[in-house]
């Protein structure tokens, strides 16, 4: 089943609309992304804090199992994707180097980096699937382009 992602990015835009509430809008945008993408089994959002060595990525709104709270900068599929400020397509995360396994029945994975308003990169969306090769460069190209429209709406700086 592929997905309507026009749909899924004007109905994630028309969810955040005139909301002041970070932690509300980006619980919302979890669940939508949760259940728009079919074969996923995790979807929600990680946000640096600053400190040595670059700080570390911390668990934000979610949904699937339980996660990783804390992922160190640089580490990780999250923390490589962040560090490097580039999309990660994972086709099996047990063949990532320094994968962090938070849930062992994730096979493959995509995160997006996302940036504040000086173009840093402040948190990624993460996406985990069940199956391996799961995400493709469409999900890439459309997942970028859906967060390039959340952060030209101010979601991640409310």
């Amino acid at each position: 089943m592929m997905t309507d992602y026009k749909t899924l990015i004007a109905q994630a835009q028309a969810l955040v609309q005139d909301v002041p509430h970070r932690t509300a809008n980006l619980a919302n945008l979890a669940a939508l992304i949760y259940h728009a993408l079919p074969d996923v089994n995790w979807a929600g959002f990680y946000f640096r804090t600053d400190g040595a060595e670059g700080g570390k990525l911390v668990l934000g709104p979610f949904q699937g199992n339980v996660a990783c709270v804390e992922i160190p900068w640089g580490n990780g599929v999250c923390g490589t994707a962040a560090a490097g400020d580039k999309t990660l397509v994972v086709p099996d995360v047990h063949q990532f180097p320094g994968h962090i396994a938070c849930d062992s029945a994730s096979r493959s994975e995509i995160v997006v980096p996302i940036h504040g308003t000086a173009g840093e990169v402040i948190g990624v969306l993460d996406i985990d699937s069940p199956l391996e090769g799961r995400f493709t460069n469409e999900d890439c190209d459309e997942l970028e382009e859906l967060v390039r429209a959340l952060e030209e709406a101010g979601v991640f700086s409310r």
